[in-house]
Protein backbone atom coordinates (compact mmCIF):
# COMPACT_ATOMS: atom_id res chain seq x y z
CA UNK A 1 0.00 0.00 0.00
CA UNK A 2 2.81 2.38 0.93
CA UNK A 3 4.69 1.56 -2.27
CA UNK A 4 1.55 2.24 -4.32
CA UNK A 5 1.02 5.56 -2.58
CA UNK A 6 4.63 6.56 -3.18
CA UNK A 7 4.29 5.64 -6.87
CA UNK A 8 1.21 7.89 -7.12
CA UNK A 9 3.10 10.76 -5.50
CA UNK A 10 5.98 10.42 -7.94
CA UNK A 11 3.73 10.15 -11.02
CA UNK A 12 1.64 13.18 -10.02
CA UNK A 13 4.77 15.22 -9.27
CA UNK A 14 6.41 14.28 -12.58
CA UNK A 15 3.29 15.31 -14.50
CA UNK A 16 2.19 18.42 -12.62
CA UNK A 17 5.49 19.99 -11.54
CA UNK A 18 6.70 20.85 -15.07
CA UNK A 19 3.28 22.31 -15.92
CA UNK A 20 3.29 24.43 -12.78
CA UNK A 21 6.85 25.62 -13.42
CA UNK A 22 6.01 26.52 -17.01
CA UNK A 23 2.98 28.57 -15.93
CA UNK A 24 5.09 30.23 -13.25
CA UNK A 25 7.98 31.22 -15.49
CA UNK A 26 7.02 31.45 -19.17
CA UNK A 27 3.65 33.17 -19.78
CA UNK A 28 2.78 36.69 -18.53
CA UNK A 29 2.19 36.98 -14.75
CA UNK A 30 -1.59 36.78 -15.29
CA UNK A 31 -1.36 33.04 -16.05
CA UNK A 32 0.41 32.39 -12.75
CA UNK A 33 -2.14 34.62 -10.99
CA UNK A 34 -5.03 32.56 -12.34
CA UNK A 35 -3.38 29.36 -11.08
CA UNK A 36 -2.80 30.87 -7.62
CA UNK A 37 -6.46 32.00 -7.54
CA UNK A 38 -7.54 28.43 -8.27
CA UNK A 39 -5.19 26.99 -5.63
CA UNK A 40 -6.44 29.53 -3.08
CA UNK A 41 -10.11 28.79 -3.79
CA UNK A 42 -9.54 25.03 -3.55
CA UNK A 43 -7.58 25.43 -0.32
CA UNK A 44 -10.42 27.46 1.20
CA UNK A 45 -12.97 24.87 0.09
CA UNK A 46 -10.91 22.01 1.55
CA UNK A 47 -10.44 23.77 4.87
CA UNK A 48 -14.14 24.51 5.27
CA UNK A 49 -14.97 20.90 4.45
CA UNK A 50 -12.48 19.65 7.03
CA UNK A 51 -13.42 21.93 9.94
CA UNK A 52 -16.98 23.08 9.21
CA UNK A 53 -18.66 20.14 10.95
CA UNK A 54 -21.61 20.55 8.58
CA UNK A 55 -22.43 23.97 10.04
CA UNK A 56 -20.96 26.16 7.29
CA UNK A 57 -23.97 27.02 5.14
CA UNK A 58 -23.94 27.39 1.36
CA UNK A 59 -23.94 31.23 1.38
CA UNK A 60 -20.98 31.17 3.80
CA UNK A 61 -19.11 28.74 1.55
CA UNK A 62 -19.81 30.73 -1.60
CA UNK A 63 -18.67 34.07 -0.20
CA UNK A 64 -15.60 32.53 1.45
CA UNK A 65 -14.40 30.62 -1.61
CA UNK A 66 -15.10 33.61 -3.87
CA UNK A 67 -13.04 35.85 -1.62
CA UNK A 68 -10.23 33.32 -1.59
CA UNK A 69 -10.15 33.41 -5.39
CA UNK A 70 -10.41 37.20 -5.70
CA UNK A 71 -7.73 38.30 -3.23
CA UNK A 72 -4.75 36.97 -5.25
CA UNK A 73 -6.26 38.55 -8.37
CA UNK A 74 -6.38 41.87 -6.53
CA UNK A 75 -2.64 41.56 -5.86
CA UNK A 76 -1.99 41.15 -9.58
CA UNK A 77 -4.22 44.12 -10.40
CA UNK A 78 -2.57 46.28 -7.74
CA UNK A 79 -5.86 47.06 -6.00
CA UNK A 80 -4.24 47.39 -2.57
CA UNK A 81 -5.53 46.98 0.96
CA UNK A 82 -8.79 48.83 0.34
CA UNK A 83 -9.81 45.93 -1.91
CA UNK A 84 -8.82 43.36 0.73
CA UNK A 85 -10.66 45.34 3.41
CA UNK A 86 -13.82 45.34 1.30
CA UNK A 87 -13.69 41.57 0.74
CA UNK A 88 -12.97 41.03 4.44
CA UNK A 89 -16.02 43.08 5.35
CA UNK A 90 -18.24 41.20 2.89
CA UNK A 91 -17.14 37.78 4.19
CA UNK A 92 -17.54 38.89 7.80
CA UNK A 93 -20.97 40.46 7.26
CA UNK A 94 -22.42 37.55 5.27
CA UNK A 95 -21.13 34.90 7.65
CA UNK A 96 -22.29 36.73 10.77
CA UNK A 97 -25.71 37.27 9.18
CA UNK A 98 -25.97 33.53 8.46
CA UNK A 99 -25.02 32.83 12.09
CA UNK A 100 -27.60 35.32 13.35
CA UNK A 101 -30.34 33.79 11.22
CA UNK A 102 -29.39 30.29 12.39
CA UNK A 103 -29.54 31.48 16.00
CA UNK A 104 -33.09 32.73 15.44
CA UNK A 105 -34.22 29.43 13.94
CA UNK A 106 -34.48 25.88 15.24
CA UNK A 107 -31.87 23.38 14.10
CA UNK A 108 -28.14 23.63 13.57
CA UNK A 109 -26.49 26.54 15.34
CA UNK A 110 -23.58 28.38 13.75
CA UNK A 111 -21.12 29.45 16.41
CA UNK A 112 -18.52 32.19 16.51
CA UNK A 113 -15.72 29.64 15.83
CA UNK A 114 -17.42 28.73 12.54
CA UNK A 115 -17.41 32.38 11.48
CA UNK A 116 -13.70 32.60 12.33
CA UNK A 117 -13.07 29.50 10.20
CA UNK A 118 -14.58 31.25 7.19
CA UNK A 119 -12.41 34.31 7.79
CA UNK A 120 -9.28 32.18 7.99
CA UNK A 121 -10.21 30.32 4.81
CA UNK A 122 -11.43 33.33 2.86
CA UNK A 123 -8.94 35.99 3.98
CA UNK A 124 -5.80 34.61 5.68
CA UNK A 125 -5.08 31.75 3.27
CA UNK A 126 -5.41 33.87 0.10
CA UNK A 127 -3.40 36.71 1.66
CA UNK A 128 -0.53 34.28 2.24
CA UNK A 129 -0.74 32.88 -1.28
CA UNK A 130 -1.01 36.38 -2.75
CA UNK A 131 2.64 36.87 -1.84
CA UNK A 132 3.44 34.43 -4.67
CA UNK A 133 1.60 36.73 -7.07
CA UNK A 134 3.43 39.79 -5.73
CA UNK A 135 6.79 38.06 -6.09
CA UNK A 136 6.05 37.27 -9.74
CA UNK A 137 5.16 40.91 -10.47
CA UNK A 138 8.31 42.60 -9.16
CA UNK A 139 11.70 42.91 -10.88
CA UNK A 140 13.27 39.48 -11.49
CA UNK A 141 9.93 38.11 -10.34
CA UNK A 142 10.10 34.75 -12.06
CA UNK A 143 13.33 33.94 -10.23
CA UNK A 144 12.00 35.15 -6.88
CA UNK A 145 8.71 33.27 -7.00
CA UNK A 146 10.59 30.13 -7.99
CA UNK A 147 12.89 30.69 -5.00
CA UNK A 148 9.92 30.84 -2.61
CA UNK A 149 8.20 27.78 -4.07
CA UNK A 150 11.28 25.55 -4.30
CA UNK A 151 12.48 26.67 -0.87
CA UNK A 152 9.53 24.93 0.75
CA UNK A 153 10.36 21.69 -1.04
CA UNK A 154 14.06 21.97 -0.16
CA UNK A 155 13.21 22.58 3.50
CA UNK A 156 10.83 19.62 3.65
CA UNK A 157 13.39 17.37 1.94
CA UNK A 158 16.21 18.49 4.23
CA UNK A 159 14.08 17.96 7.33
CA UNK A 160 13.00 14.50 6.14
CA UNK A 161 16.44 13.15 5.30
CA UNK A 162 18.10 14.69 8.36
CA UNK A 163 15.39 13.17 10.52
CA UNK A 164 15.75 9.73 8.93
CA UNK A 165 19.56 9.67 8.97
CA UNK A 166 20.37 11.63 12.14
CA UNK A 167 17.15 11.93 14.14
CA UNK A 168 17.53 10.91 17.77
CA UNK A 169 15.66 13.51 19.83
CA UNK A 170 11.99 13.11 18.89
CA UNK A 171 8.74 14.36 20.33
CA UNK A 172 9.22 18.15 20.23
CA UNK A 173 5.48 18.55 19.79
CA UNK A 174 2.55 16.15 19.88
CA UNK A 175 1.34 17.62 16.59
CA UNK A 176 4.23 15.86 14.83
CA UNK A 177 5.68 13.47 17.41
CA UNK A 178 7.91 11.66 14.90
CA UNK A 179 9.80 14.80 13.89
CA UNK A 180 13.14 15.27 15.57
CA UNK A 181 15.34 18.19 16.58
CA UNK A 182 17.85 17.01 14.00
CA UNK A 183 15.15 17.04 11.36
CA UNK A 184 14.20 20.63 12.07
CA UNK A 185 17.84 21.71 12.04
CA UNK A 186 18.32 19.84 8.78
CA UNK A 187 15.41 21.78 7.29
CA UNK A 188 16.97 25.11 8.27
CA UNK A 189 20.37 24.14 6.90
CA UNK A 190 18.86 22.85 3.67
CA UNK A 191 16.84 26.06 3.29
CA UNK A 192 19.89 28.32 3.62
CA UNK A 193 22.10 26.17 1.38
CA UNK A 194 19.41 25.93 -1.27
CA UNK A 195 18.62 29.67 -1.25
CA UNK A 196 22.27 30.68 -1.61
CA UNK A 197 22.99 28.04 -4.26
CA UNK A 198 19.84 28.92 -6.17
CA UNK A 199 20.70 32.60 -6.11
CA UNK A 200 24.18 31.98 -7.51
CA UNK A 201 22.77 29.92 -10.37
CA UNK A 202 19.99 32.43 -11.04
CA UNK A 203 22.51 35.27 -11.14
CA UNK A 204 24.38 33.55 -13.97
CA UNK A 205 21.16 33.14 -15.94
CA UNK A 206 19.85 36.66 -15.24
CA UNK A 207 23.24 38.29 -15.77
CA UNK A 208 23.03 40.28 -12.52
CA UNK A 209 24.84 39.96 -9.21
CA UNK A 210 23.04 38.78 -6.07
CA UNK A 211 23.01 39.76 -2.42
CA UNK A 212 24.10 36.63 -0.52
CA UNK A 213 22.92 38.05 2.82
CA UNK A 214 19.40 38.51 1.44
CA UNK A 215 19.43 34.97 0.06
CA UNK A 216 20.68 33.52 3.35
CA UNK A 217 17.93 35.37 5.24
CA UNK A 218 15.34 34.10 2.76
CA UNK A 219 16.64 30.58 3.30
CA UNK A 220 16.72 30.78 7.10
CA UNK A 221 13.45 32.58 7.79
CA UNK A 222 11.70 30.99 4.80
CA UNK A 223 12.61 27.58 6.18
CA UNK A 224 11.35 28.62 9.63
CA UNK A 225 8.07 29.80 8.08
CA UNK A 226 7.81 26.53 6.14
CA UNK A 227 8.21 24.48 9.32
CA UNK A 228 5.66 26.62 11.18
CA UNK A 229 3.21 26.39 8.29
CA UNK A 230 3.49 22.63 8.14
CA UNK A 231 2.95 22.31 11.90
CA UNK A 232 0.04 24.76 11.87
CA UNK A 233 -2.00 22.88 9.31
CA UNK A 234 -1.02 19.56 10.90
CA UNK A 235 -2.43 20.96 14.15
CA UNK A 236 -5.75 21.61 12.42
CA UNK A 237 -5.75 18.06 11.05
CA UNK A 238 -5.11 16.58 14.51
CA UNK A 239 -7.82 18.69 16.13
CA UNK A 240 -10.47 17.66 13.60
CA UNK A 241 -9.27 14.10 12.97
CA UNK A 242 -8.42 14.69 9.32
CA UNK A 243 -5.76 12.69 7.48
CA UNK A 244 -5.75 14.72 4.26
CA UNK A 245 -7.59 17.90 3.36
CA UNK A 246 -8.59 16.49 -0.01
CA UNK A 247 -7.94 13.92 -2.73
CA UNK A 248 -7.46 16.16 -5.75
CA UNK A 249 -3.78 15.20 -6.07
CA UNK A 250 -3.41 11.40 -5.74
CA UNK A 251 -0.71 10.52 -3.25
CA UNK A 252 -0.41 14.14 -2.10
CA UNK A 253 -3.89 14.85 -0.75
CA UNK A 254 -5.54 18.16 -1.57
CA UNK A 255 -4.32 21.58 -2.59
CA UNK A 256 -4.01 22.60 1.05
CA UNK A 257 -1.87 19.54 1.82
CA UNK A 258 0.54 20.53 -0.95
CA UNK A 259 0.63 24.32 -0.58
CA UNK A 260 0.14 24.82 3.17
CA UNK A 261 3.78 25.75 3.80
CA UNK A 262 3.75 28.33 0.98
CA UNK A 263 0.99 30.24 2.77
CA UNK A 264 3.57 31.00 5.46
CA UNK A 265 6.80 31.03 3.42
CA UNK A 266 5.63 33.32 0.60
CA UNK A 267 4.98 36.44 2.74
CA UNK A 268 8.30 36.01 4.57
CA UNK A 269 10.32 35.80 1.36
CA UNK A 270 8.39 38.73 -0.13
CA UNK A 271 9.10 40.92 2.90
CA UNK A 272 12.82 40.10 2.89
CA UNK A 273 13.37 40.72 -0.83
CA UNK A 274 11.45 44.00 -0.63
CA UNK A 275 13.57 45.21 2.29
CA UNK A 276 16.85 43.78 0.99
CA UNK A 277 16.69 43.13 -2.78
CA UNK A 278 18.27 39.89 -3.93
CA UNK A 279 19.29 40.98 -7.44
CA UNK A 280 21.57 43.89 -8.17
CA UNK A 281 22.50 45.23 -11.59
CA UNK A 282 25.91 43.99 -12.58
CA UNK A 283 28.49 46.75 -13.00
CA UNK A 284 29.88 46.74 -16.56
Amino acid sequence: MEVCNMAKRIIVAVILMPIMLWIMLVPPPLAWTVLVCFISAMAAFELLRAVGEGKITLPMKVVTITSAALIPFGSWAGLGMAYVNLLSFVVTAVCFWCAIRAYDEDGVKIGFPHVLETLFAGIIIPLGLSALVELRRIDHGKYLVLLAVLLTFATDAGAYFAGVLLGKHKGITKVSPNKSVEGYIGGFVAGVLFAVSYGLVASKIAGDSVNLLSLALCGLFGALATEVGDLSFSFIKRQYGVKDYGHLLPGHGGMLDRFDSMIFCGPVVLFIVQCLPVFQKAVV
